[in-house]
């Protein structure tokens, strides 16, 4: 199989699909990988690296798209790639379809197989493809919460730790997942108070026998939010429902409960944003403000980090992409279906249910859509 890794064309977006070693392990199995030249220079993986693993250097992304089977990226084509994505070709990265119907749109008319990282899953019920970029930005947002609160960036300019004899901000976790407990960890570390809240109770038992009064937790009901707001300093939107938008559980009007200055950090704006205010921003512009509050809504948070989420994220995608080029793509889906969860659109069908719920589309088996 001939397999294309483009350069990244998303705003501050410094990630690469394959490393230097992953494209030796296809070479090996008999692949032949374009890489784009200098798609990986920023994370310290150059084309000579690229060229004595095995790989071919293209000098325009035109070129991998033109001419490889399937594409491997990071992050969710733009749009002058949807449009060049052509039938009997697979797209495999980062999708997010739900909340994003222009995407949905361009892949369908593609013709294209589409698999999401986001949305393959494991024996456990678990989203292997998707937890190490939710531990680094989980991670990434309890420091974003501490630069946020500084004054200069708008917030009440408090330090998360405090000092002796002033006390430490207070810092909300809504979402007790992988992103959520990562986050509330570095928070923790920095020496902030934090509550947790989460709408399984049996997740709240789990970390409290893990953290016991060191991390405060709270079932997530709004009123119990409400309750929490007039003196937490930030709020960490940590929710995810695998596919599907976003449920917004914080509204436009409790922002007013909320003392100016705070901060919202919507770690969930990739699947439409957790706060009703919430917009994506980026690296460069990452935040702005709404009735004083501080929102950082950074929709690619992994790639500041890029040298690190690149080398996460390929340590599990890997071992999906030999197997989509050692099986063919076809078979490596029906052989597997927990990587078949991850088929989104295929053929200009819809194969994954809240996304055909979230837009309108039709739901088509992914199985069903395969044999078509």
């Amino acid at each position: 199989m001939l397999i294309g890794v483009p350069k990244e064309i998303k705003n501050h977006e410094y990630r690469i699909g394959i490393t230097p070693s992953g494209v030796a392990e296809l070479v090996a199995d008999g692949h032949i990988v374009l890489v784009e030249k200098d798609g990986g220079s920023a994370v310290g993986f150059h084309n000579e690296d690229y060229l004595s693993a095995g790989a071919e250097v293209a000098d325009t992304a035109a070129e991998i798209f033109d001419r490889a089977e399937m594409i491997v990226k990071v992050k969710e084509p733009q749009p002058q790639e949807c449009k060049i994505l052509r039938p009997h070709q697979t797209l495999f990265t980062y999708l997010h379809l739900a909340p994003d119907p222009e995407q949905t749109k361009l892949l369908i008319a593609s013709g294209a197989t589409c698999i999401a990282y986001e949305t393959v899953t494991s024996a456990d019920g678990s989203l292997p493809l998707l937890t190490p970029m939710s531990e680094v930005a989980g991670r990434m947002a309890a420091q974003e919460v501490a630069h946020c609160l500084e004054k200069a960036q708008g917030g009440k300019g408090i330090l998360p730790g405090g000092v002796p004899g002033v006390p430490a901000a207070n810092i909300l976790v809504i979402g007790g997942g992988v992103v959520g407990i990562n986050a509330a960890r570095m928070a923790m570390g920095m020496g902030a108070q934090v509550t947790l809240a989460d709408r399984s109770v049996k997740r709240l038992q789990e970390i409290d026998t893990l953290y016991g009064d060191r991390l405060q937790t709270v079932y997530s009901s709004r009123a119990n939010i409400e309750s929490l707001l007039p003196r937490t300093d930030a709020v960490i939107g940590a929710v995810l429902v695998p596919g599907a938008a976003a449920p917004k559980l914080i509204t436009r009007e409790m922002l007013e409960l909320m003392q100016p200055g705070s901060v919202l950090v919507d770690v969930a704006i990739d699947q439409g944003g957790c706060f009703e205010t919430s917009m994506p921003t980026t690296h460069q512009d990452p935040t702005f403000q709404i009735n004083g509050i501080v929102h950082y809504c950074v929709a690619n948070m992994p790639g500041a980090v890029a040298r690190t989420s690149t080398l996460a994220l390929t340590n599990v995608t890997q071992p999906f992409i030999s197997a989509l080029a050692n099986q063919g793509v076809r078979q490596a889906l029906i052989n597997d279906p927990h990587l078949l969860a991850g088929l989104n659109v295929h053929n200009g069908l819809v194969t994954l249910q809240p996304v055909a719920n979230a837009q309108g589309y039709e739901y088509v088996d992914p199985r069903q859509a395969l044999a078509s």
